[in-house]
């Protein structure tokens, strides 16, 4: 795994929206040192969210391809500390919350596809210090930290939830950083029409894949009451496909 003082694409869980009335806040991804993972902020509905972010990227975003018929929305971008954007999030199907089935009694199905700009290991705009690199890890982490924002596991009282994140996300990391370990497996998908070699592990609280294109970027996903084998993604042609 590519990196410098850490590999994770910024110290929080990146993938969950702000706090409702809030402007996005995402993580710095320029150089820090390895702050331990914060709580994730709470779900706001996808109406708040533009596509200002995502305009603004010198890179192609992805999501799920023509095959899906459901809803899709934005989610967020991360920055770079010169406000270059260097990933983002879309979704797909139910708009996910941390409580989910456990509050509703509904069962949520969602897929949330992540773009990580493809960035070698570069120095900063000031020259004192060198720029992370970004590799499939990152996309593991972010899409494994993301799917834990949405999770909260049944019987578990609201004042221990922050101890069991920053446990889990610690653990999210861990995983990242070992895609060849045994707790993934291997997942042939289709990007852009091209088979792609995807890493891939399951949990109680859904699926987590993250892998490369050959358009400069890396992907992750994460999900839940959608099976991941029968997904293929696609760049985003139109982003006025995402309301």
């Amino acid at each position: 795994m590519e990196t410098t003082s850490s590999s994770r694409v910024g110290a929080q869980t990146a993938e969950a929206p702000a706090p409702a009335g809030a402007p996005a806040q995402e993580p710095d991804t320029g150089p820090h040192s390895d702050t331990q993972p914060q709580e994730a902020p709470a779900p706001v509905p996808a109406a708040r969210r533009t596509a200002e972010g995502f305009l603004a990227a010198d890179f192609p975003w992805y999501g799920l391809d023509g095959a899906f018929t459901g809803p899709r929305w934005l989610m967020q971008v991360g920055t770079a500390a010169d406000g270059t954007v260097e990933h983002g999030s879309t979704g797909h199907g139910d708009e996910p919350s941390a409580r989910g089935e456990i509050a509703t009694g509904e069962k949520e199905r969602f897929a949330v596809v992540i773009t990580v700009a493809s960035n070698p290991l570069r120095r900063s705009g000031d020259g004192t210090g060198v720029l992370e690199a970004t590799s499939v890890s990152s996309a593991a982490w972010l899409a494994g930290s993301g799917l834990l924002a949405y999770s909260w596991p049944g019987q578990m009282d609201h004042a221990l939830r922050n101890d069991w994140l920053d446990q889990q996300t610690e653990a999210a990391w861990e995983l990242a950083d070992d895609l060849d370990g045994e707790d993934w497996s291997t997942l042939s998908l289709p990007v852009d029409g091209e088979p792609t070699t995807f890493h891939y592990r399951e949990s109680e609280f859904g699926w987590v894949l993250a892998g490369s294109t050959g358009s400069g970027v890396h992907l992750g996903a994460y999900g839940r009451g959608m099976s991941a084998y029968g997904l293929g993604f696609s760049a985003i042609a139109d982003l006025g496909s995402y309301q």
